[in-house]
């Protein structure tokens, strides 16, 4: 007969419990406390600024503990009953938005999206994974778009199957903006424009322009020159397509390449990293259909360079 193996005494995994989580809208401007201090009439003051105090309470998907904190008509409120709010502390990974279907971060150069083959762990996407597991093991995470892993700044993911579908099957509609800033050698000329190619890649995963539409995908990039100096220019570019590469690319054909973009034709690195930022991300809700608009500041090594 086999042995039965027992489980020691108060080493039994107790069941999950989901947290308690309370959600509000304020119909019109009032400071935080205030306002909880109404729509939670039926708690003790005391007990309310217990949550704000321990970490219980999120604004438009942030914890804050601030009092004071300014809420616009329509802000959603989360006050979770349970413990404070799991919050994801990285230094190369930040949360800008949450909610139930859908994390908006802000990913640091050098970092990969998502994993490779060789690479399974400390990517945007294990990051995140394992914060959501934490909040709640049945969570789940699912890839949108990806970042170049030399490329900063915003992406999102979704946390169901039907955001995912909703947001990869309608890509075109739902996005309304995406907007970058690089940093190129040189001084565009003309300093604004628009270029317009197919775009392949070889054996050596290397992406390059071609004017055969049967041999590549169309790429479409809009840019504009918002500052030369040093050498530099900073440029903001708007994608109309989403292909892999293809800011880098484009850059390099129009003889400017990305400083630090020694793949596609730099020959300079003053920051030490690929001087390219994911810096506006603009779509349409996947569930709600609600305009959700993000934008991230201009690194500060951006700006000296062209200072």
């Amino acid at each position: 007969m086999a042995k039965q193996l027992r489980t020691k005494p108060g080493a039994e995994r107790a069941p999950f419990r989901p947290d308690i989580i309370l959600h509000f809208s304020p119909s019109a401007p009032a400071k935080l406390l205030d306002y909880l201090f109404t729509a939670m009439a039926d708690r003790k003051r005391t007990t309310v600024k217990d949550y704000l105090k321990h970490r219980q309470v999120m604004v438009n998907g942030n914890v804050t503990t601030q009092f004071d904190l300014e809420l616009k008509a329509g802000d959603r409120v989360d006050v979770n009953t349970s413990r404070e709010f799991q919050t994801l502390r990285n230094p190369r990974l930040s949360i800008v938005y949450e909610d139930d279907d859908i994390i908006v971060v802000n990913k640091g150069y050098g970092l990969l999206s998502v994993g490779t083959d060789k690479i399974k762990t400390g990517t945007a996407y294990s990051i995140l994974r394992d914060y959501l597991k934490r909040v709640d093991p049945r969570n789940k995470l699912f890839i949108v778009h990806r970042l170049d892993q030399h490329t900063s700044g915003l992406m999102m993911f979704a946390k169901n199957v039907k955001a995912k579908e909703a947001m990869q099957h309608n890509w075109n509609n739902m996005v309304l903006e995406r907007r970058y800033v690089c940093v190129v050698e040189g001084k565009l000329d003309p300093p604004e424009g628009e270029i317009r190619s197919y775009l392949a890649e070889n054996s050596q995963h290397e992406v390059y322009s071609t004017d055969d539409p049967k041999a590549g995908q169309l790429a479409v990039t809009r840019y504009r020159t918002l500052r030369s100096a040093n050498g530099y220019s900073l440029v903001e570019v708007q994608l109309e397509t989403g292909r892999k590469n293809q800011i880098r690319v484009h850059m390099k054909d129009l003889g400017h390449p990305i400083a630090g973009d020694r793949k596609y034709g730099a020959k300079t690195s003053p920051i030490h990293r690929l001087a390219l930022h994911a810096m506006t991300l603009r779509f349409a809700h996947p569930e709600s259909r609600a305009d959700m608009n993000f934008s991230t500041p201009l690194p500060t090594s951006f700006s000296k360079m062209v200072k």
